[in-house]
């Protein structure tokens, strides 16, 4: 049995194998998005390819 990983070391360890695709937070975490969607929430949002 080995020491217990600290935090930083986990975290390191996950990326590793996941890579870092982990959000820091969920969607449950965050604060809801409005309801109403301007022209500023499309272009935030536009795939790359509709340039």
């Amino acid at each position: 049995m080995g020491r217990e990983l600290t935090p930083e070391e986990r975290r390191r360890k996950i990326d590793e194998v996941f890579g870092d695709v982990l959000p820091d937070t969920t969607k449950d975490e965050r604060e809801p998005e409005p309801e109403q969607r301007d022209d500023d929430w499309y272009l935030r949002n536009k795939p790359p390819h509709h340039g």
